[in-house]
């Protein structure tokens, strides 16, 4: 990643800030709320992105003027992707607990595989992705990429 605008392990605070605000009132996966939660995590990593890769004059020139922003230097793509654990980490008997069968009667995680390909730059475009930990205990897990195209 040495052609990232953002450091890996900011990128990586970012990206938990943004899960861990977004689920902060949840308990569990509830599918009704995974488009606000999805929403929440992408506009929050979008901003803070946009924001950390965005320049002043000030950056470049020493003026007593004040800064002015200019354009971002990269585009920016955010995905968020939930996925549903199939057991529910909630004791039993809890309101909303949904029963799941599988084979044999165990229960456990769903399978998923994800990539991503692009026509780019490499000395300048990337991605970058992440699994949030913090999903799991909530029954989901979380998992965002970043893809950056310079201007």
């Amino acid at each position: 990643m040495a052609n990232s605008p953002i450091p890996a392990n900011r990128l990586k605070q970012i990206a938990n800030d943004a899960c861990d605000s977004a689920l902060s009132t949840a308990s569990h996966y509830d599918h009704a709320s995974t488009q606000t939660w999805n929403n929440q995590i992408i506009n929050s990593i979008l901003k803070a992105v946009i924001s950390e890769s965005t320049t002043t004059s000030s950056d470049t020139t020493s003026s007593a003027e004040p800064p002015q922003f200019q354009s971002p230097r990269y585009k920016f793509c955010v995905n968020s992707t939930i996925i549903q654990h199939l057991s529910d980490p909630r004791p039993s008997g809890s309101e909303g607990e949904a029963e799941v069968a599988v084979g044999n009667g165990k229960v456990g995680r769903r399978g998923m595989h994800s990539a991503s390909g692009a026509f780019w730059n490499n000395e300048k475009d990337g991605m970058w992705s992440h699994k949030y930990e913090g999903g799991e205990g909530k029954g989901m897990d979380i998992v965002v990429s970043v893809m950056w195209i310079a201007v």
